[in-house]
């Protein structure tokens, strides 16, 4: 890493409900509105940029955890805001509090843990894993 990031770093994107951000089950009785694993993707994207002008040019971050209460809903065309916030960074994992909003409710909070990764080291350890798992299908 270029530098560690620093405890209550806070970085914050917006994006607009569409519908492939929506639940797919939706019908007569249950209203479209942004689905728990497209908020927690967007929470994750927002961590990710973060801290990526931190990191050296060979290193990503990949998530490792998440928990994450998911406390309103929010439907088509409404701007929601995603927040993250380094709590701590210690061998490589840093520690981030999120949230999201929509402008009327708080939708989520929670947080995040993610791994600072060699992505070259990453890419050639899952190489060797889909090799395995051809010849093993052969």
């Amino acid at each position: 890493m270029k530098r560690d990031p620093k405890i209550g770093l806070a970085f914050e994107r917006t994006f607009v409900v569409e519908q492939k951000h929506a639940i797919t089950f939706a019908d007569d009785q249950m209203p479209v509105v942004l689905s728990t694993p497209m908020l927690i993707a967007e929470l994750e994207r927002t961590a990710r940029e973060a801290v990526a002008d931190l990191l050296d040019s060979n290193e990503r971050t990949v998530g490792t955890s998440i928990e994450l209460d998911h406390l309103a809903g929010t439907t088509l065309g409404f701007e929601v805001t995603c927040l993250a916030r380094v709590l701590g960074f210690e061998n490589g994992e840093i520690r981030f509090q999120v949230e999201a909003t929509d402008g009327v409710d708080r939708l989520a909070r929670g947080y995040h843990r993610r791994q600072v990764v060699d992505a070259d080291r990453l890419r050639r350890r899952i190489e060797k894993k889909a090799i395995q798992l051809s010849k093993e299908k052969s």
